[in-house]
């Protein structure tokens, strides 16, 4: 839909710049928390192109590079648990909208490595599309863990994504709902 490419431009756009205050105070405060206060890292988008994932770190820079639900609780730093209870984290990800890598709306974009789940996504069309922000499984409380529901709940948000259903998912992420991948046990 171009229309909500058009809205996830202007949206990233408008955000990155009524945002950069406080994403200058929280890349200050990641770099007094581990020296390193950005993340990237490799992931799947639309057609099953790599593209390079943007967040503010929140476990130390010498921490596994895995799926979340997978990666060691005691990795997380007291800032990170601050920045990943608060969703902050994922503010860098406005870029990733700007430039077309992601949508704000989508299936999150998983790990090459992560093939059981690349594989139910084919299967279903998920790469059909821009990953997202946020989505339907993250309002769910759905996580990577389980890549066969979590490729089912994609195609179903997909196949009912209009306008509408896009500013609903915003609107519910922003006021607080939804979990997204979670490390388990931490």
């Amino acid at each position: 839909m171009k229309m909500i490419r058009a809205v996830d431009f202007i949206f990233a756009a408008g955000g990155l710049l009524a945002l950069m205050p406080l994403l200058m105070v929280l890349l200050i405060l990641g770099w007094f928390d581990n020296r390193s206060p950005l993340f990237f890292q490799v992931r799947l988008g639309r057609d099953m192109r790599p593209f390079v994932l943007m967040k503010f770190r929140t476990m130390r820079p010498d921490a596994a590079s895995v799926p979340t639900h997978l990666a060691d609780p005691s990795a997380i730093t007291t800032f990170g648990r601050f920045l990943r209870r608060s969703k902050l984290d994922e503010l860098p990800q406005l870029w990733n909208v700007l430039v077309g890598d992601m949508s704000l709306v989508g299936p999150r974009p998983g790990l090459p490595s992560q093939t059981e789940l690349t594989e139910a996504r084919r299967a279903q069309g998920v790469f059909d599309v821009r990953p997202g922000v946020t989505g339907l499984a993250q309002l769910s409380g759905i996580d990577m863990s389980t890549p066969a529901l979590l490729a089912q709940t994609d195609a179903t948000m997909i196949a009912g994504l209009n306008f509408v259903a896009y500013l609903r998912f915003i609107f519910l992420t922003v006021a607080g709902k939804g979990y997204g991948d979670r490390v388990k046990g931490g």
